[in-house]
């Protein structure tokens, strides 16, 4: 949950099958009414966005080939003359970072047209996302690196509040999986057998929910661990019953 900057939930994907699978279930153990749920193209299907609605929640999918007509549609519909043309509601951020300026155009529509037949498969949908992003590289943008994606959402977004959605979904990327891949090693470890790639998983992730919500030291997620680790005051002033129900669920793995 990026509001919270904390992990709720996860399910382990079975060897056989995919996210498609996982997604369902993990929503199962979720309380989402009134949340905004984002999806990469993976989780873009009719059931889950079914499901998503029916839990009184709303839906941002990612749109790609593997929704072949609902994304030819988009590729019909949104062609780079037409977004040159859009006088419809859009917003526009610019975001400077290692020597390059990265623009971002973000373009909202109703259903319209062919949409109008599609939007009966897909429950609830009631807007339309288009997003383009272009790099400048020494003061001239590169034709190489402009990229459109689509989004269908359940919710009447404006531009800004799709803007929002998005960035804050590829901030969970960046900023959890970045830090549990880097700072924590995750990639590294060798640990294979059983359930306990899980277990670690979880205690990673209640890691990082209380050393990102964590004020008293201001500081990267390795140093604030290396601090854990040598200040027991430190320790405790972070959440000391979480940390206690930690080192019992590690010492009475049967409860």
């Amino acid at each position: 949950m990026h509001a919270n900057n904390v992990v709720l939930g996860q399910i382990k994907t079975d060897q056989k099958s995919n996210e498609i699978t996982a997604i369902p279930a993990l929503m199962d153990l979720l309380e989402l009414r009134g949340c905004l749920v984002t999806l990469d193209a993976m989780g873009c299907q009719r059931d889950i966005a079914e499901k998503i609605v029916n839990k009184g929640a709303d839906y941002v999918l990612a749109v790609k080939g593997n929704q072949g007509k609902l994304h030819n549609v988009f590729k019909n519909h949104f062609s780079m003359e037409r977004i040159n043309d859009w006088e419809g509601e859009n917003y526009r951020t610019e975001e400077k970072s290692h020597s390059r300026m990265e623009s971002r155009l973000y373009l909202v529509s109703d259903i319209f047209d062919e949409f109008v037949n599609l939007s009966l498969d897909w429950k609830g949908m009631k807007t339309l996302g288009v997003v383009v992003s272009a790099r400048m590289e020494g003061g001239t943008f590169n034709s190489d690196v402009i990229s459109i994606r689509y989004y269908i959402s359940s919710a009447e977004l404006t531009a800004e509040k799709l803007a929002k959605a998005t960035r804050e979904h590829w901030f969970i990327e960046n900023k959890l999986h970045w830090k549990i891949d880097v700072a924590m090693n995750e990639d590294d470890c060798r640990i294979r057998r059983g359930n306990a790639p899980e277990m670690l998983t979880v205690y990673r992730h209640i890691a990082v929910n209380l050393l990102n919500n964590t004020t008293m030291f201001k500081a990267g997620l390795k140093r604030k661990q290396r601090k854990a680790a040598m200040s027991t005051h430190y320790l405790t002033q972070q959440g000391a019953r979480i940390g206690c129900t930690i080192i019992y669920l590690i010492t009475n793995p049967a409860s």
